[in-house]
């Protein structure tokens, strides 16, 4: 529903730009922008190179673009707390923001299965994308956020060894291979629950080990929060970051780092990448008070729900066709490519501006 609330309340600021920047990058891609940049044309020079981590890693290995949904849901994590404290603070029971976590991870969970089923124009049970994750993920860490810091931190590890456990000794012939594509338990899961494997082999049963994602971001948000110092946010977000990292990237010569399966050093990688870059945006935002550029992401984040499903429904198409006539006749002379680029910029500002447009009317769409 929409929410006409104002502004003015004190807010983490450094929050609102993690998530405006993730979303940004988001839409960025549906603008085919990224498209563009991987060019065969472009080969061999730095766009190319930079296009190259725009794009998810085919199955091993780890691009910067591997991290925005793990960023996306970690940042969910961080807010639930910030919003669960307002909330009760306000005189809602836990009872209320029970029922609230239940109404909002099923509309989550319908809203990412109800995109599947556009294309096709039929029923298809597949819940690969990040509202239908976010939706399970979302629910773990509610039930557990008021639980000690080490319960938290031990069911998320859980989570993960369960998914490791699963992978590597699942005893079904055909799909006791761990690591390798379509022939491991997240390939039998799919058909088990959609009747066939994806293509990209995005396996559904991710939303158990990336849990830890969004419980490791509550975490961060109750830190956050907290009475301690800057200095010690910072110096706890910066050194569980590194341990995620090392955990991750150590271990990856025994269990590959794969996104498209979240192995548990993928987990534990992406996650140590969320930990840092949320340290960073805290120094930067919130410590050190550097403000300036901080509004034109921000305002991407304000109404993440509704720009996502917008894109995902086919508006950033829309977008282009209105403007395609018109691009061409004012950027043809810079020859194809530089007139995709061009287009695509375009089609990337006008996402923006409905964002701002949003904002701007104190319109935010949540649910």
């Amino acid at each position: 529903m929409a929410n006409q609330a104002g502004l003015g309340e004190q807010r983490l600021l450094s929050l609102d730009f993690y998530r405006g920047l993730t979303m940004f990058l988001l839409i960025a891609e549906f603008s085919h922008l990224f498209s563009v940049l991987g060019s065969p044309q472009l080969e061999g020079t730095f766009i190319h190179v930079l296009a190259e981590q725009l794009h998810h890693v085919k199955w091993e290995g780890l691009h910067f673009w591997d991290l925005i949904q793990p960023f996306f849901m970690f940042i969910v994590g961080v807010s639930m707390p910030l919003s669960f404290s307002k909330r009760m603070a306000k005189g809602d029971s836990y009872e209320q923001l029970l029922k609230h976590a239940i109404k909002r991870s099923l509309l989550l969970l319908l809203l990412g299965w109800a995109l599947y089923c556009i294309g096709p124009g039929k029923i298809v049970f597949r819940f690969q994308n990040v509202l239908a994750q976010l939706s399970v993920t979302y629910m773990l860490a509610f039930l557990i956020i008021r639980k000690p810091v080490v319960f938290q931190v031990a069911f998320s590890v859980l989570l993960i060894l369960i998914s490791e456990g699963l992978y590597r000794f699942f005893p079904l012939e055909g799909f006791n291979e761990a690591f390798t594509p379509g022939q491991n338990f997240g390939a039998w899961f799919n058909i088990l629950i959609s009747g066939f494997e994806d293509r990209g082999h995005w396996a559904m049963f991710n939303a158990i080990p990336t849990a830890a994602h969004t419980i490791w971001g509550v975490l961060a948000g109750q830190l956050l929060i907290s009475d301690r110092s800057d200095k010690k946010k910072l110096q706890v977000l910066i050194i569980s970051g590194i341990i995620g990292l090392v955990i991750g990237y150590g271990f990856s010569t025994f269990t590959p780092i794969i996104k498209r399966i979240s192995t548990s050093t993928f987990v534990f990688a992406s996650g140590g990448w969320a930990l840092l870059a949320l340290a960073l945006c805290y120094w930067l935002i919130d410590i050190k008070k550097y403000l300036r550029r901080v509004l034109f992401f921000t305002v991407v984040g304000m109404n993440p729900l509704f720009i996502y499903l917008f894109a995902h429904v086919g508006g950033n198409n829309l977008i282009r066709k209105i403007i395609l006539p018109f691009s061409n006749a004012l950027f043809g002379w810079m020859g194809e490519l530089g007139a995709k680029a061009m287009l695509g910029m375009l089609v990337l500002f006008f996402l923006w501006y409905i964002c701002y447009w949003l904002y701007r009317k104190r319109i935010f769409i949540r649910i």
